[in-house]
């Protein structure tokens, strides 16, 4: 299990970096691994039932053992049975109420909420933690869990919720929020009677809960489409899964084969859950072919400058934009990028120039990027997940070598990221940070 500050640490405990030379070309085949935001949604569910679940092509990754942590203070349990796959556990639990510090290292921790409602008609939570790209209110939550009949207060910091059983109702989503979606449809599948959630998230991983929970005997119709409907049933079984491909670690290594000039196979990607990338990229010159086991990313002629915008899905996912922001540095003339989702996504700006790249923001939600500039190796941070991605593609492009310090944020959203990059040629060294 990981320590409680969710970092990966070397020798002695000491929090690890580490160095990239740029100026290498990718070439060669990459795997990409099980989605972060669907393992960990899938995870949260297999408290649903009393029998285990066991789910296949789960990543090893920071944010999943933090989720481990919550599932058996809870008393429930999470074994690895093999690589990328766990069973979970949790005939009886013991605790409904996870201590906030293991709640607010990651966001996704919220979905137990959803899950000891629906099974056993209770639960308390902190607000959900995470990288700090902006606020990330619980209203849709909240407003949901009311409306299928639960009592909603306030213990301290911690939001609780109570019923003796839910009853299935009509939901009209503010905002179509991902892990409220998510926590809606868990509830609703153990309540009485019909609920129907109108302006749902529509993102892949959402299907990927829906898919889950019918295997696990639940009703669940619409999963990944505007409106769901799902029927109550009585109880919910075990079952195996299998979690689909993580999509914007695919896009991360398409970018990456672009940066440098270089030639990818990226097998295990899933292109229908990426459009609104495969589509950018080619826009910007990136060479992007669907083949039978995922994508091939070329970056073989001049990049072009574009302008994007982060959307829910199916638009370009706020995900995607700082590891784009990484890529327009290296396009000829003025690109623009518009953030829609989180006000804080923007912070990774300050890192690229560093680097040199000619980026500015206005509003705080708009990045202005002149391209192609020379980016040149120097010491950044990895602020928070895809901040960490876009500072490490960069520095691929970059001459000399660059230091990127505060990688535990890496380690919890990309499995073995250096090491795959490293088996396509990129030259990275992890280190221990000394002083």
């Amino acid at each position: 299990m990981l320590e409680d500050t969710g970092q990966r640490t070397g020798v002695a405990g000491l929090p690890e970096r580490i160095r990239v030379e740029g100026g290498h070309r990718l070439k060669g085949t990459v795997l990409v691994g099980g989605a972060k935001n669907a393992a960990l949604p899938c995870v949260a569910a297999a408290l649903l039932s009393p029998e285990p679940v066991t789910l296949h092509n789960v990543p090893e990754i920071a944010d999943i053992e933090t989720m481990f942590a919550v599932l058996e203070f809870l008393g429930a349990s999470a074994e690895r049975v093999a690589a990328n796959s766990i069973t979970v556990k949790a005939p009886e639990i013991t605790g409904f109420s996870p201590p906030t510090d293991l709640v607010v290292k990651n966001r996704a921790n919220f979905l137990i909420m959803g899950a000891l409602l629906g099974r056993f008609g209770k639960a308390a939570c902190s607000p959900p933690g995470g990288d700090v790209i902006g606020q990330r209110p619980v209203d849709v939550h909240l407003a949901g869990f009311s409306a299928l009949g639960a009592t909603i207060g306030r213990e301290g910091e911690k939001f609780t919720a109570q019923t003796d059983r839910l009853t299935g109702t009509r939901i009209f989503l503010d905002y179509p929020s991902w892990l409220g979606t998510e926590n809606l449809m868990m509830a609703a599948c153990l309540a009485r009677g019909h609920t129907t959630l109108v302006n749902a998230a529509c993102e892949p991983e959402v299907e990927c809960l829906g898919n889950l929970l019918n295997a696990m005997g639940a009703r669940v119709r619409g999963a990944g489409q505007p409106v769901i409907e799902i029927d109550g049933v009585e109880e919910l079984h075990g079952t195996e899964f299998t979690v689909i491909p993580d999509r914007f670690e695919a896009g991360t290594f398409a970018i990456a084969a672009g940066l440098t000039g270089g030639d990818v196979l990226i097998q295990g990607a899933a292109p229908r859950h990426m459009d609104a990338v495969i589509a950018k990229l080619r826009e910007i010159g990136v060479l992007v072919e669907e083949t039978e086991s995922g994508l091939h990313a070329r970056g073989e002629q001049d990049l072009s400058a574009a302008s994007l915008q982060a959307f829910p899905y199916p638009g370009m996912p706020t995900d995607m934009q700082p590891p784009f922001a990484a890529l327009l540095t290296q396009a000829s003339g003025v690109s623009y990028i518009h953030e829609r989702v989180f006000e804080n996504r923007m912070l990774y700006v300050a890192e690229l120039r560093k680097l040199g790249a000619e980026i500015i923001t206005t509003g705080g939600t708009t990045a202005i990027v002149t391209g192609a500039t020379q980016l040149v190796g120097t010491q950044v941070r990895a602020l928070d997940i895809r901040a960490g991605a876009a500072v490490v593609l960069a520095a691929l492009a970059a001459t000399g070598y660059t230091e990127v310090r505060d990688i535990y944020h890496l380690d919890r959203g990309y499995e073995r990221f250096e090491e795959k990059l490293t088996s396509l040629g990129a030259v990275i060294e992890r280190e221990i940070v000394v002083s």
